[in-house]
């Protein structure tokens, strides 16, 4: 039981289960645009994701505490380390255009964790409401816009409510993780539950997620691609109300972050029936 505990405490703070969750957006959109499944760019950004979520998450405590850090966190440096060169070797097999594409949302990513701003002490993550935009902004840039550059698609309408409803979503997705670190955020860090309150937030969520239905009923037209949808909006809409302050341990951290996955899941099921 101990070495399930550990084995499944490293899955989820080794980024692995976030890692998954984009892949799984990413296979979506390419049911979504009927794209081919295009696996250099899929392992790029995975081990991408591994890597930056883990740099941002650790890199701080690593620069503090490097003499008499932990042994888990050991294991995951490590890990993240090869990661990163995974990373590299996948982004070497794809479009040099394609990379292009990505630097922007790879800088918003190390500007996310390097302290920049007020004399080199603050960086994005730490500006109000900015940290979650820059999180919703990477993840529907590489989930969307990315895929669809890449396999030579014409950017259309389709694209850009897709990229808006993937933006969207993940601001609610992370609504549950602010509403959880309002106990442990600094009081001058305004998140959006600490600013207007947790019921507020709620519903705002609830308003959020009903654009993101009537997008996706513009942008797709068959009930193979609308069920799945409709089910996946169902549960964040469960997860997101029943989030509060003092949640469950991997309440966030593995389910709400799990519901990509299971709509992912979801449309497997509903393209192989």
């Amino acid at each position: 039981m101990n070495i399930f505990k550990s084995v499944f405490n490293f899955y989820i703070n080794a980024s692995i289960h976030v890692a998954l969750a984009v892949y799984a957006l990413l296979r979506i959109t390419e049911m979504y645009f009927d794209l081919s499944y295009n696996q250099n760019l899929y392992y790029f950004i995975f081990f991408g994701t591994i890597t930056g979520y883990n740099f941002v998450k650790y890199a701080g405590v690593a620069k503090l505490h490097h003499r008499n850090l932990t042994d888990s966190l050991k294991v995951i440096q490590i890990f993240s380390f090869f990661c990163f060169l995974a990373m590299c070797y996948f982004a070497y097999q794809v479009r040099l255009s394609t990379l292009y594409f990505t630097i922007p949302f790879t800088v918003l990513t190390v500007l996310y964790g390097v302290p920049f701003l007020s004399g080199f002490d603050k960086n994005l993550r730490q500006v109000s409401y900015l940290k979650i935009v820059v999180v919703a902004l990477v993840w529907a840039g590489f989930t969307v816009l990315i895929p669809i550059i890449d396999s030579g698609e014409v950017l259309s309408i389709k694209t850009y409510l897709l990229l808006l409803q993937r933006f969207l979503m993940v601001i609610v997705l992370i609504l549950p993780f602010d509403i959880r670190d309002m106990q442990y955020d600094a009081i001058s860090l305004q998140t959006i539950p600490r600013k207007i309150g947790v019921e507020k937030t709620k519903r705002l969520g609830l308003i959020l997620m009903i654009f993101c239905l009537i997008l996706e009923y513009l942008s797709s037209t068959t009930n193979t691609m609308q069920t799945p949808f409709m089910v996946f909006f169902f549960m964040v809409i469960l997860f997101l109300m029943r989030a509060k302050t003092n949640q469950p341990k991997y309440y966030s951290s593995f389910w709400v972050e799990s519901l990509p996955i299971v709509w992912w899941l979801i449309h497997l099921g509903f393209h192989n029936f």
